[in-house]
């Protein structure tokens, strides 16, 4: 839309709709865009690493936007009868992954949604495909020190059971930090911050984008 067309003195704007000329109010044009900019994204993803607190704010942010939660891990684990440090045993990482994109496949194509991805579901090119096509993606980020706070000791991380838990996680960090960059939408800070106060400030980033082209 040309800059300044609603600074003009005219009072109509003539618009051709189907071969027919109708007479548009400036105003009712743009409370029409107002409206059209206002709009929420219909689904939102979240992504970022292990232990972030993805899952937390997904649930709080789900209640804010009264939309439906989903857990990509869980549904992965609830659909393949097992937890994921056993498919991890069982099938290997490639394997994991193969079920964890049909998962992703499957709850992306829902509507009316919030979805906390596993930190490692971006390393799938299929998968950046769908998050970024089918919703409004949010990075959650937060330092290393904090994310080994969160991860340290935990039997359910499969990647992180190694001599050193730390530098491991240091470098999957930093591998993974361009994938989150190429699909998010917004990055949040989840650092230091209660699952409500990142939720709450998710909402407002959600609310300032202009994503009316978004799905």
């Amino acid at each position: 839309m040309p800059e300044g067309i609603f600074s003009k003195s005219v009072a109509t704007l003539p618009r051709l709709i189907f071969g027919r000329v109708f007479v548009v109010s400036t105003v009712a044009v743009w409370g029409w865009l107002m409206k059209l900019s206002m709009e929420l994204p219909e689904n939102v993803f979240l992504v970022g690493p292990m232990g972030v607190g993805k899952t937390s704010v997904g649930r709080q942010l789900a209640k804010l936007l009264k939309k439906q939660f989903f857990d990509s891990d869980r549904e992965t684990e609830l659909h393949a009868g097992a937890s994921i440090s056993l498919l991890f045993e069982l099938e290997g990482e490639s394997g994991f992954r193969a079920r964890e994109q049909s998962t992703i496949d499957r709850l992306t194509r829902r509507r009316g949604i919030v979805l906390a991805t596993g930190g490692g579901a971006i390393l799938i090119e299929e998968n950046r495909v769908y998050l970024m096509n089918r919703g409004f993606v949010v990075y959650l980020r937060a330092p290393v020190a904090r994310l080994a706070q969160r991860t340290m000791g935990d039997r359910n991380r499969p990647l992180l059971q190694t001599s050193n838990p730390r530098g491991r996680l240091e470098k999957i960090v930093r591998e993974r930090d361009p994938f989150y960059r190429q699909v998010a939408d917004v990055i949040v800070s989840a650092d230091g911050k209660s699952p409500r106060h990142v939720a709450n400030h998710v909402l407002s980033r959600i609310e300032r984008m202009p994503y009316s082209s978004r799905p």
